[in-house]
């Protein structure tokens, strides 16, 4: 990738996250995540690639007393850094230019909601996977172009397809949304052993929809947790996939 390439990019995520905003909802679906993945995090050191607002990075501290936190976008840094102060460790630096020390590797690295912004995840995944320590594990979730909410849209005329881009998603530099098979053979591109696929948050609606279904009591947190539960059933129709790989 030539370096004109990288400046526009680092210039393009700064660009965004001055303008990045979010539902409710993107901040309900983070402790679903962690939820998910609890069963199988390893302890050691961990790595967040791409921390927005900080929300899930704070989630992991409680989990990880090391971790580190890298991002392009000196806006993000910024806000998880106020947010967090010395719970973190923080890296202004692209994915693609980023390289730690041979002593520096990792037991955890987490990639959440991050891959369908790049312009090559599978290089991203691969470079990650290098700097994994012989127990750690690769952590990836991505949006779910099959997620019943999704489907339905296309079924009601509102986006052409699946995959198809909405004008958030142009704003929030989104590129593309994954289905289990093209998750995967991304990962397995990577050179990624996948030892774990799921989904979460079985989901029906969409984020706003949810957003203001909860604040005038339409439906409250039980069914929020019947629709976790659910994800594990229906992963397929679910607002986000996960790998975990090594």
């Amino acid at each position: 990738m030539t370096n004109d390439v990288l400046e526009k990019e680092y210039q393009d995520l700064n660009s965004i996250a001055a303008v990045y905003d979010y539902d409710d909802f993107d901040r309900d679906i983070r402790h679903y995540m962690i939820r998910a993945m609890e069963p199988f995090l390893v302890p050691g050191r961990a790595l967040e690639m791409g921390c927005a607002y900080g929300e899930f990075t704070e989630i992991l501290s409680r989990h990880y007393a090391d971790l580190t936190v890298i991002d392009a976008a000196e806006e993000f840094l910024d806000h998880t850094r106020n947010r967090l102060g010395d719970k973190a460790t923080y890296i202004l630096s692209l994915f693609e230019t980023y390289q730690p020390k041979e002593e520096e590797k990792y037991d955890a690295i987490f990639i959440m909601h991050t891959l369908e912004h790049l312009i090559d995840p599978v290089d991203t995944m691969r470079r990650a996977k290098s700097w994994l320590t012989p127990k750690g594990r690769l952590y990836l979730v991505v949006p779910n172009a099959n997620a019943a909410s999704r489907q339905l849209a296309v079924k009601m005329g509102l986006l052409s397809h699946n995959w198809a881009l909405t004008e958030k998603d142009h704003k929030h530099g989104h590129r593309i949304y994954y289905s289990f098979d093209t998750f995967e053979r991304d990962a397995r591109e990577a050179g990624l052993e996948i030892i774990h696929r799921g989904g979460i948050f079985f989901k029906p609606l969409a984020n706003f929809q949810i957003d203001l279904a909860l604040k005038h009591g339409v439906i409250n947190r039980d069914y929020m947790e019947a629709c976790f539960q659910l994800g594990y059933i229906y992963p397929d129709l679910c607002n986000s996939l996960l790998l975990i790989g090594k």
